[in-house]
């Protein structure tokens, strides 16, 4: 597919038809509150860190997010075990208070459901790499939420992430091999990287299962159960995301 790929602060015209992609994201992964309060933030605040792809008729098919934060301070410098939710607020808090940032985190790359299949996160994920480094930096990480997770939601992430392939020595996981072809190491696994938390009739619309009983449930699209707390009236969704290092 030819593909002109370009930042939002390159072309701000592209801000409505990003938004109206459409994506597989699970319903109840709209409802993780430091996701919510700071998406919008990246658009607004750090448009030259958001890269946006065309297609030869000038439709938008692909998207991506990062965030420059500070990981040489004090009480950092280890990727945090709060994944996506720590590195959001490190890059909002360093922006506020005027920290020069050492890093780039990508947040999330999302390619429209009319152009899957035909390599466009590679394709994604080699800009935003290219576009950390144009932008000063010399590494990008990423909490990796790995795609055939959810196929297994009972296994162990610690196990998971490192699953190899006997044929190459390559990730089990399908966007975790993207990762580490593109030059990624699998460095760690943020064990709580989103969280959302929600009341029993909110679960029962997002995801139109009962939430009636005490116990792990298992969600279409989440990479673990969530915990349901029926008899309180409340269920939770800890996600796993796993920790990439790319040197660029």
């Amino acid at each position: 597919m030819d593909l002109n790929i370009s930042t939002l602060a390159e072309r701000p015209e592209l801000e409505g038809p990003m938004w109206g992609m459409r994506d597989l994201w699970p319903e109840f992964m709209m409802y993780d509150p430091v996701g919510w309060a700071n998406i919008g933030r990246i658009v607004r605040e750090l448009p030259e860190y958001v890269v946006i792809a065309t297609d030869a008729e000038g439709k938008v098919v692909a998207r991506g997010f990062s965030v420059p934060f500070r990981l040489d301070a004090d009480g950092r410098r280890a990727l945090p075990a709060r994944g996506w939710d720590e590195v959001l607020l490190w890059a909002f808090s360093d922006l506020k208070h005027g920290r020069e940032a050492d890093t780039v985190s990508a947040i999330e790359i999302t390619v429209d459901t009319s152009a899957l299949g035909q390599g466009l996160s590679h394709r994604m994920l080699a800009a935003m790499r290219d576009n950390a480094r144009r932008l000063g930096f010399s590494e990008l990480v990423a909490p990796v939420r790995p795609n055939g997770k959810h196929l297994e939601a009972a296994s162990s992430i610690h196990e998971y992430a490192f699953r190899t392939r006997e044929s190459d020595g390559l990730p089990h996981d399908a966007w975790l091999r993207v990762h580490v072809r593109a030059g990624g190491v699998i460095e760690a696994v943020a064990p709580a990287s989103m969280t959302v938390s929600g009341s029993v009739e909110q679960w029962r619309a997002w995801t139109g299962l009962p939430f009636d009983a005490d116990g792990p449930v298992e969600v279409a699209g989440a990479l673990v159960p969530v915990h349901c707390d029926a008899s309180r009236g409340y269920a939770v969704y800890v996600e796993p995301n796993v920790w990439v290092r790319h040197r660029i």
